[in-house]
């Protein structure tokens, strides 16, 4: 069983991570290139390509200028899972695993990229903006979800080979899961929605389902859940498992209005 999460816009890579433990991503040759590409960018067309402010289409062009392969080998790399900030890695509280519970990840969890296409979480990166979404052309792609291809599902499918349960758990956006393409996925996708009670009635809020989306990956992590069913004992910050509004590939979770 392996899970699949975003990456989040927000990065920190001024706060030593806490683990030496490390990875290299799998895609170097298509980041290279479509970095090779995004250098040609201007900031102006930076900030309307990615519906930035100035200050950020400036930043990121600067780190465009700057990103370098061989950088992954310096101070200036990342893992990835300690990099992303956001909502979902708020939820996922990644600082407070241990060296068992990074290894865990490192086989069971990988993180949809733009840029990085599918990093493992301990796959060291370097600081970019490149989200899935983004209009952005490479060679004769006129999207990304183009220029990728068959690409992201085929490493899962590699990754899937050695887990004794073929699923794949998606923890991702839309945006991120479209990426994948489900009827070459060599395994069952089952798909966690969490529901917050508000005036009465169940909805799905975006801040808290994205920490929630978080909070599950820190709960498989955490409890080295290898098994679908295993998931329905998730109870964190008051959501519980709803057997009514729950089908075999989607598993409903739900929490009170007042629940604390």
């Amino acid at each position: 069983m392996i899970q699949i999460i975003s990456p989040a816009k927000s990065l920190d890579f001024e706060t030593p991570a806490k683990t030496n433990f490390s990875s290299i991503y799998t895609f170097q040759e298509e980041s290279e290139q479509l970095m090779n590409a995004l250098r040609k960018v201007s900031r102006q067309k930076l900030s309307s390509l990615m519906s930035i402010s100035d200050k950020l289409a400036d930043l990121n062009f600067n780190r465009n200028q700057h990103w370098d392969l061989s950088a992954l080998k310096t101070d200036a790399a990342k893992q990835a899972l300690l990099a992303f900030t956001g909502d979902v890695y708020t939820g996922m509280n990644p600082t407070s695993f241990s060296e068992t519970d990074f290894e865990y990840a490192q086989n069971h969890l990988r993180i949809l990229s733009g840029l990085y296409g599918l990093l493992k979480p301990m796959d060291l990166i370097l600081p970019y903006r490149l989200e899935m979404g983004t209009s952005f052309s490479s060679k004769g792609n006129q999207n990304l979800y183009q220029f990728w291809g068959e690409k992201i599902t085929n490493e899962i499918n590699e990754s899937l080979k050695g887990h004794e349960e073929k699923v794949l758990i998606n923890l991702a956006s839309n945006e991120y899961f479209k990426s994948v393409k489900p009827k070459l996925l060599n395994g069952e996708i089952v798909t966690p929605e969490f529901k917050d009670e508000k005036n009465g009635k169940l909805k799905i809020i975006s801040f808290y389902a994205k920490k929630a989306r978080g909070m599950m990956s820190n709960y498989i992590i955490k409890n080295k859940i290898s098994k679908v069913e295993d998931l329905k004992g998730f109870d964190y910050e008051g959501y519980n498992y709803n057997d009514e509004l729950s089908k075999s590939n989607q598993l409903v979770f739900t929490r009170a209005e007042n629940w604390n």
